[in-house]
């Protein structure tokens, strides 16, 4: 039995095997808007398993696999065998023979890398403390959209160094380009918890003004994560000069995108006239978590297909 491939971060995958995700993403989100019917997944079945609550990861994933003929069954490990003490690779053994696809929202990453060690069919992480590739997949996919490649391109993260700046971390070294990172004391970026190779593709700033400068696109995300709401109040003073706002969207280049993974804390990490404003990209990033992730389970099952 050959093994499955599996998602688990980003870098694990080529920039080729990138390529042919974003290339199948624009043809099935052109026939989907042309409300043409491509069901290469008929009677395949994908697994979701949540530990972690949300809104577009479940809507994105459930809605994405009907699209491709298939169909997708809902966990919440309060209402599992894994709430109440299974382990994990046990789980992982009897739930990979009864489907075609797992995806997992959990806090630990090292719970989805147990889970796919023990897995015979292919998992994907759709949110860890530690990383989220299915955002970041869509957020580049975003930008090339909107400005074309990423490549030599200029990122500025401003906020916390949390699971998606450390997945755009590894983006940039799998796609060549630069992150230009700004933290408050105290929530610097760890190398090693992101799983970097090199710092060669990423810089930091203590100012965010002096990270955002000359970049081709500005992202950031909520001060406090899913798991650390103890942190809150701590979080909110130590945050409060790292907000995207107006002034900070001028310094970056005139073109620049903004991003935000959502939810959205206007007034927090970003202010509503740039999430609202006209260098907002959120609603595109959003909608395309769903076409990304239907060319992802596309590959993961089906491996190359189209031209």
């Amino acid at each position: 039995m050959t093994a499955p491939r599996h998602f688990l971060q980003f870098r694990d995958f080529s920039r080729d095997e990138l390529a042919h995700v974003f290339a199948r993403t624009r043809w099935i989100k052109e026939r989907f808007k042309r409300y043409e019917r491509y069901w290469p997944l008929a009677d395949r079945t994908l697994v979701m398993i949540f530990e972690k609550a949300s809104t577009r990861t479940r809507l994105s994933f459930e809605a994405g696999m009907q699209q491709l003929g298939g169909f997708a069954i809902y966990f919440n490990t309060r209402d599992s065998q894994l709430g109440r003490g299974e382990p994990v690779e046990d789980a992982a053994q009897v739930i990979s023979r009864m489907c075609d696809i797992v995806m997992i929202r959990t806090f630990e990453q090292d719970i989805v890398e147990r889970f796919a060690r023990h897995s015979r069919v292919p998992v994907i992480n759709g949110l860890t403390n530690e990383f989220h590739p299915c955002q970041i997949l869509a957020d580049i996919y975003t930008y090339t959209e909107h400005r074309g490649s990423i490549e030599g391109k200029t990122v500025a993260w401003i906020g916390d160094s949390n699971n998606v700046c450390s997945t755009w971390l590894q983006a940039a070294e799998t796609l060549g380009f630069t992150v230009q990172v700004s933290t408050p004391p105290g929530y610097a970026v760890e190398p090693a918890r992101a799983g970097l190779r090199g710092t060669g593709h990423y810089r930091e700033f203590p100012d965010p003004m002096d990270a955002v400068r000359g970049a081709d696109l500005v992202t950031t995300d909520v001060w406090t994560s899913m798991g650390f709401e103890a942190e809150d109040a701590e979080r909110k003073r130590a945050f409060q000069d790292w907000q995207v706002d107006a002034e900070m969207m001028r310094a970056a280049k005139p073109d620049a995108l903004f991003m935000h993974c959502l939810p959205a804390h206007r007034g927090e990490e970003v202010a509503a006239e740039v999430v609202d404003g006209p260098q907002s990209v959120v609603w595109d990033e959003a909608e395309n978590r769903l076409h990304t992730q239907k060319a992802l389970i596309e590959y993961l099952l089906l491996g190359r297909v189209g031209g």
